[in-house]
């Protein structure tokens, strides 16, 4: 959906759109940066957009080989200004595509994922885990669907509570509903699951706060 996105306006009214936002990126940063045992990582974010997440990972790091993969170029070129002091390469495909080449000690990636089917979530998340060292880390930010009608429906109301105490004015919550329209979300449980039944260990959810949750899972060190 980052195509639907404006890549200019995106960063202010994500933080409005995101209610838990600090929490919710930070922790997603301290999974990532507990997991590393190396001085130079390299990171896969994928649906990077302006390289949010990125910039979180970052700056409890210090520095990495980071790539950078979304569909949109303006997304991407926003994030290039925002971590170009970083080495950086930059990769215009969807996630359904075949991951760029190599082994990563972190595959990130914050709502993002949600925009794919079922069947192509699961198929990613195979790819992920083929794509990382051994004791590598994918770390998933993540808009997730409620397990039952009255669940998702508090998760939506609590969601555009949130967005508007923060300052979000009506058009802005109109046109978030209008690009929610096209969300595909799994369950958290569904989830933990598949990545489970790939192969990722100690998988869990580590962050969560109504429809916005932070899960990861580890490839085994062996």
């Amino acid at each position: 959906m980052s195509n639907i996105w404006n890549a200019a306006d995106y960063d202010l009214s994500h933080r409005r759109l995101v209610p838990c936002y600090d929490q919710f990126y930070a922790a997603a940063a301290e999974l990532t940066a507990r997991s590393i045992k190396v001085s130079s990582p390299i990171i896969l974010d994928l649906g990077a957009g302006t390289g949010l997440l990125s910039e979180f990972v970052l700056q409890k790091i210090g520095s990495a080989s980071l790539h950078l993969l979304d569909e949109s170029s303006d997304m991407l070129a926003k994030a290039q200004q925002r971590l170009g002091q970083y080495d950086l390469k930059i990769s215009i495909r969807s996630m359904t595509a075949a991951l760029p080449a190599g082994s990563f000690h972190a595959v990130i990636s914050s709502l993002a994922i949600h925009h794919l089917t079922d069947e192509h979530k699961r198929g990613l998340f195979k790819r992920i885990h083929q794509s990382l060292v051994p004791g590598g880390v994918f770390v998933n930010a993540e808009q997730i669907l409620g397990v039952n009608d009255w669940q998702q429906k508090l998760y939506e109301e609590t969601h555009l509570d949130g967005a508007r105490a923060l300052g979000s004015d009506e058009d802005e919550i109109r046109a978030a509903q209008e690009r929610m329209l096209y969300d595909k979300c799994a369950t958290l449980p569904d989830q933990i699951s598949w990545l489970k039944e790939i192969g990722f260990q100690n998988v869990d959810s580590f962050f969560h706060s109504f429809r916005f949750a932070v899960y990861a899972g580890w490839r085994s060190e062996i």
